[in-house]
């Protein structure tokens, strides 16, 4: 077991690899009561196509598939897994993303014996014909539901209009006509192929002993027998550089219209610690032009544009990367042209030194607070780590930015032919 300390920080982060392949991270945190402990596999909704290691053949599976595994691990031919969990005093959950799978607990107690259930009920499949079965009609009923949310309709609308090709513009539970394919057998060849220990981490933060409870994982995963780590060849659709499609609107029952605003990122093929650089580099642009604090989110409210549920984000993958930012709003396309006005003006003038100078601290600040919530330090530590970047390197990156940096970046990234952009109108 190796130590990595960060003595800014004030943490010590313990790190092994398995004779199985998988990767633990243990991070104690002195005078915490909770533990959150998180089992994720480095599989999501665009791994729809992939190919195995002297295996010429492409299998392709239904899309929406990593989403209704995730929801079939934890029915069990004994039951339901819950009440396991239930019993010894531990929530928990899970959730699919773009491209991972992680399923979760957290407790105050019984740290051990919750772990030993969230490792096996993960790694021991269970897939009849009759559940499967029932279980499209309930996730059925939840993409059906999603068809009338506006929120996720501006959403995904927006990234299909930014991608053309590239699956991360298909929803992450699929749809009824694709979950419908959906058999046991594929599902046993999904989790043999990505829910292999070489493919998966396991990580847990809060008031535990690390030595004890690596002991108990070590214990627990010589016990069971996995087969050679399969070599997988995720395979993606070329993608074109510009958009898909400039704009999209749909019709909903909302009393106010929401726009969405997207530009597409054309520097992609990035991991590591490139990635979390490019991340926080946007993010410092995005929060200087329009964060609460900014002129131009005072101008846009002034102007009566948008209301407290303004809000941006960027999201940085290796295959992909997109900035977003939009709301309510009485007059969309007054709010587009005077988005896109400003960014003009910014590219003339640049950001400032204040402006950047704040939104860095305002970022420092950002990350500083999440250390404080076991949840959130478990979700961005995985959610980077499996992607080669380290997250508690972020102060450093961050204190590393130059304005120059910020400019080019603005300049770059926010080019009006790479942007997008998603309505939702009153019926």
């Amino acid at each position: 077991m190796r130590e990595i300390h960060y003595d800014s920080l004030q943490l010590t982060l313990y790190r092994d690899v398995l004779d199985n392949g998988l990767v633990v991270y243990l991070l104690p945190k002195a005078g915490f009561q909770q533990t959150f402990a998180s089992f994720t596999t480095k599989y999501g909704s665009i791994d729809s196509q992939f190919r195995l290691a002297h295996q010429p053949q492409v299998i392709t599976v239904p899309d929406g598939i990593a989403h209704f595994l995730e929801h079939k691990m934890f029915e069990k031919e004994r039951g339901d897994v819950f009440p396991e969990f239930a019993k010894l005093g531990a929530s928990a959950n899970a959730f699919t993303t773009f491209d991972q799978t992680t399923y979760l607990f957290s407790s105050t107690d019984h740290v051990l014996e919750n772990t030993e259930v969230l490792l096996n009920f993960v790694q021991e499949p269970w897939f009849s014909e009759q559940s499967v079965e029932k279980e499209k009609g309930i996730i059925g009923q939840e993409i059906r539901m999603y068809d009338d949310n506006p929120d996720w309709q501006v959403f995904f609308n927006l990234l299909r209009a930014l991608y053309k090709h590239h699956p991360v513009h298909l929803p992450i539970a699929g749809t009824v006509e694709s979950i419908a394919g959906i058999t046991p057998d594929i599902l046993y060849t999904c989790h043999e192929t990505f829910y292999h220990p070489s493919n998966m981490m396991f990580f847990a933060v809060g008031g535990f002993h690390p030595e004890a409870l690596l002991a108990h994982i070590r214990k627990n995963q010589a016990a069971k027998s996995f087969g050679p780590a399969p070599a997988i060849d995720r395979v993606l659709p070329e993608e074109p550089g510009p958009v898909s499609e400039p704009n999209r609107t749909v019709h909903l029952g909302v009393s106010q219209p929401r726009c969405l605003m997207g530009w597409k990122d054309a520097k992609t093929g990035l991991s590591g610690p490139a990635q979390l650089a490019q991340e926080m580099l946007t993010g410092v642009v995005l929060e200087a032009l329009f964060g609460k604090s900014s002129d131009f989110y005072h101008r846009l409210m002034d102007a009566g544009l948008i209301d407290q549920n303004f809000s941006w984000e960027y999201e940085c993958a290796p295959t992909y990367g997109y900035s977003v930012l939009g709301g309510n709003t009485p007059n969309p396309q007054a709010l587009v042209d005077t988005v896109q006005s400003l960014i003009d003006e910014a590219m003339k003038i640049g950001v400032s030194e204040e402006a950047f100078e704040r939104s860095r601290r305002k970022a420092i600040g950002r990350f500083i607070a999440t250390l404080d919530s076991p949840g959130a330090v478990a979700r961005s530590f995985v959610s980077y780590a499996l992607r080669g970047a380290d997250v508690f390197t972020t102060i450093d990156v961050l204190e590393r930015l130059t304005l120059q940096q910020v400019n080019d970046r603005l300049r770059e990234h926010f080019a009006e032919s790479q942007r997008a952009v998603s309505v939702v109108l009153p019926a």
